[in-house]
C-alpha cells in the first residue's frame, strides 16, 4: 500500500513538473513576443520622431531662408537709390544672391509640402499603388424610395408614358424602395513617359435580368455605366476611348472626363430637358492653356423607337431585335446604323463663367420596299412586278443632326451657380431625358425626320452642410404627317401629331387583362406628345464629410406635365378638338454614404 502511494505521489510530482515547465515555456514565449512588439513600437516611435524632427528642421530652413531673402531684398532696396553711382559689378552679384535665396526658399517650401503630403498619405491612404499604377476605389451605397401620384411601373420616371385620365394607372399611386442606385467606381492612373494614362470603371445595379423582380430576393443585375481609358499628353492633347458620357453633356472644367455636370436628382432618369446619353465614343481633345478647348468624338448611333401613327405600312426596315448569339438583348430593338454620330464641341473659360457650343450630325438609313402591299411608292416598283413582293427594294439615307450650347456661372465664392442648356435639331429625341421619338416614316417607306428641342435651366446652392438644386426643363416634339388614299379611296394619315389621329378615347378606361397585372390599353387614343415640362427641387443634407467619406440624406419633389398634339374628338363626322394632357407628382428620398 505504501509502495502504491509512493508511486502515485511520484507520478503527480512528475506531471506537475512537466506542466510547470510547459507553463513556464509559454510564459517565456509570451514575454519574448511582447518584447519584440515593444521593440517594433519603439522603432515606429523613433521613425515618427525622426519624421517630426525632419519636418521641424525643414521648417527652420524655410524660416532662415525667408529671413535671409528678406534681408537681401532690404539691402537691394537700399542700394537702388545709389545704383547710378555704383558699378554693375557690385550691384549685379547682389541681385543674383537675392534670386538664388528665393529659389532655395521656394525649393525648400516645395520639399516641405511634398513631405507633409507623403506623411498624410501614409497615415490615411486613399489610393493603392500597384506596379507604378495608382488605384483609387470609390462610389456610394444608397437606399432610395420612389412615390408617384400616377403609377408608371418603374423606379426611374418614364416621362413620355405618364398616364392619361382614362388609364387605370392614372387612378393608382405607386411606391417602391431599393438600393439599386448603389455605385462602385475604380480609377487607375499612371505615367508612361510624357503620357498620363487614366482608366475609369463605373457600375451600378439599374438593370434587370429575366428573373429580376420585387417579390422576395429583389435581385437585379450589375450594369456597366462607364468603362474608358484615356491618354493625355503634356502638350494638351488627349485621346479617350470606351463607354462614357457623350461629348454633348456639359462639363464643369474644359472638356475633361469625370467633370460632367450631372444633375443632382434622386430620380435615375434625371429631369425633362436635360440632354445626355452614355455610349461608346472615341474622343480627341486639345487644351489651349486651360482657357479654350476643342474636341471631336465619334459615338455609337441608334434610331430611337420609330413613331408611326395612322395606317401602318410594312414597307420599311430599320433593324431587328438583338441576337443572343451576338451578345445583344433579344427583347430590345437595334437599328442597322450606316454611320456613327459625329460630335464637335468647343469650350471657353474667359475668367467668369464656362461656355460651350457643339454640333452633332448623323446619317440614318432604312430599307424601302416599294412593291409592298399598300405602299405609296409604287412608282419605283419595277415594271411588271405586282404589289406584295420585295422586288425593287433599296436603301434610303437621310442626314440628321442639331446644334446645342451650355453656359454656367458661379457667384458667392462658388456657393451659388446658374446654368442654361439648349439642344435642338432633327432626329435627336433619344438624346433627351424623355426619350422622345427620333423619326416617323413617310407613306412611301422613307424616313421622316422629327424636329426636337430640349432646354433646361439650373440653380444650384452649395455649402458645407447643404446642397440644393432647382431645375426647370422642357422637351418639344414637332408634328410631321402626310395623307394618302387607301385601297378604298379614303384619305388616311400617317406620321406623328396629325390632327386627324383619334384622341377621343383617352378619357375612357378599359378593362384589364387576366391575371391582375395587365392594365387595360386605351382605345382610340393616339396621344402623340407635343411637349413635356418638369419642375424639380432637390436637397441634400450632409451629416458627415471627412476622412471616412460623406454621409448624406436627400429628397426630391417633381411635377411633370405631358401635353399632346390636338386630334379627333369625334370620328364621324370628324371633329378636331381633343387634346389630352397628363401630369404626375413625384416624391423621392435617398440615404447615401459616399466612399472617401
Amino acid at each position: 500500500m505504501k509502495l502504491r502511494l509512493a508511486v502515485a505521489l511520484m507520478t503527480v510530482l512528475t506531471t506537475t513538473s512537466v506542466f510547470a515547465q510547459s507553463v513556464s515555456k509559454q510564459l517565456q514565449d509570451m514575454k519574448d513576443a511582447i518584447s519584440a512588439q515593444q521593440q517594433q513600437i519603439q522603432q515606429l516611435q523613433q521613425q515618427v520622431q525622426n519624421r517630426d524632427q525632419a519636418i521641424q528642421a525643414l521648417q527652420q530652413q524655410v524660416s532662415q531662408a525667408q529671413a535671409a531673402a528678406q534681408a537681401a531684398q532690404a539691402t537691394a532696396n537700399q542700394a537702388v537709390p545709389q545704383a547710378e553711382a555704383l558699378d554693375k559689378q557690385y550691384f549685379d552679384p547682389l541681385q543674383h544672391d537675392v534670386a538664388d535665396l528665393k529659389t532655395v526658399s521656394g525649393n525648400t517650401v516645395n520639399e516641405l509640402q511634398d513631405t507633409q503630403k507623403r506623411v498624410a498619405a501614409l497615415e490615411s491612404p486613399l489610393s493603392l499603388h500597384f506596379k507604378g499604377i495608382t488605384l483609387t476605389p470609390g462610389g456610394f451605397l444608397s437606399g432610395d424610395t420612389y412615390y408617384r401620384n400616377r403609377a408608371t411601373g418603374g423606379e426611374g420616371t418614364s416621362f413620355n408614358s405618364i398616364a392619361f385620365a382614362g388609364s387605370s394607372l392614372a387612378h393608382m399611386s405607386e411606391f417602391y424602395g431599393s438600393g439599386r442606385q448603389s455605385r462602385a467606381t475604380l480609377l487607375a492612373e499612371g505615367k508612361i513617359g510624357n503620357i498620363h494614362q487614366t482608366s475609369y470603371y463605373e457600375v451600378d445595379f439599374m438593370s434587370a435580368g429575366v428573373t429580376s423582380n420585387n417579390n422576395q430576393t429583389n435581385g437585379y443585375t450589375l450594369r456597366q455605366r462607364q468603362v474608358w481609358t484615356q491618354s493625355a499628353l503634356s502638350n494638351g492633347w488627349s485621346f479617350t476611348g470606351g463607354q462614357m458620357w457623350s461629348l454633348i453633356v456639359e462639363t464643369r472644367k474644359g472638356l475633361d472626363n469625370r467633370t460632367e455636370a450631372i444633375l443632382g436628382t434622386v430620380d435615375p432618369n434625371y429631369n425633362v430637358g436635360w440632354s445626355y446619353v452614355r455610349q461608346y465614343g472615341f474622343r480627341v481633345v486639345k487644351n489651349f492653356n486651360n482657357k479654350f478647348w476643342l474636341g471631336a468624338s465619334v459615338e455609337a448611333s441608334q434610331i430611337n423607337t420609330p413613331a408611326t401613327s395612322g395606317t401602318l405600312l410594312s414597307n420599311y426596315l430599320v433593324g431587328s431585335a438583338g441576337l443572343l448569339g451576338g451578345l445583344y438583348n433579344n427583347q430590345a430593338n437595334y437599328s442597322f446604323n450606316a454611320t456613327p454620330d459625329f460630335v464637335f464641341k468647343g469650350a471657353w473659360e474667359p475668367g467668369f463663367g464656362h461656355y460651350e457650343a457643339f454640333v452633332m450630325f448623323d446619317s440614318l438609313r432604312d430599307r424601302v420596299f416599294p412593291c409592298a402591299t399598300g405602299s405609296k411608292n409604287l412608282a419605283t416598283c419595277p415594271a411588271g412586278d405586282l404589289p406584295g413582293t420585295a422586288q425593287g427594294a433599296y436603301n434610303s439615307n437621310t442626314t440628321t443632326g442639331g446644334f446645342g450650347a451650355n453656359a454656367r456661372w458661379e457667384t458667392m465664392n462658388k456657393h451659388l451657380q446658374f446654368a442654361l442648356h439648349f439642344f435642338g435639331g432633327t432626329a435627336i429625341g433619344r438624346y433627351g431625358a424623355s426619350g422622345l421619338p427620333d423619326v416617323t416614316f413617310n407613306p412611301n417607306g422613307t424616313i421622316g425626320k422629327i424636329r426636337n428641342y430640349q432646354g433646361l435651366g439650373t440653380i444650384e446652392y452649395h455649402s458645407p452642410k447643404w446642397d440644393m438644386y432647382f431645375y426647370g426643363g422642357s422637351e418639344y416634339e414637332q408634328r410631321r404627317y402626310q395623307s394618302y388614299p387607301n385601297a378604298a379611296g379614303e384619305t388616311v394619315y400617317a406620321g406623328y401629331g396629325s390632327p386627324y389621329f383619334a384622341n377621343y378615347g383617352c378619357t375612357t378606361e378599359q378593362l384589364p387583362g387576366a391575371g391582375g397585372f395587365s392594365p387595360g390599353a386605351l382605345e382610340e387614343c393616339t396621344g402623340n406628345t407635343r411637349n413635356l415640362i418638369e419642375g424639380t427641387a432637390v436637397f441634400w443634407y450632409k451629416f458627415y464629410n471627412g476622412p471616412m467619406g460623406r454621409l448624406q440624406a436627400g429628397g426630391q419633389y417633381s411635377y411633370v406635365v405631358r401635353n399632346t398634339w390636338v386630334g379627333l374628338s369625334q370620328a364621324k363626322p370628324a371633329i378636331i378638338g381633343a387634346q389630352p394632357t397628363a401630369n404626375d407628382s413625384i416624391v423621392l428620398t435617398s440615404f447615401r454614404w459616399f466612399l472617401p
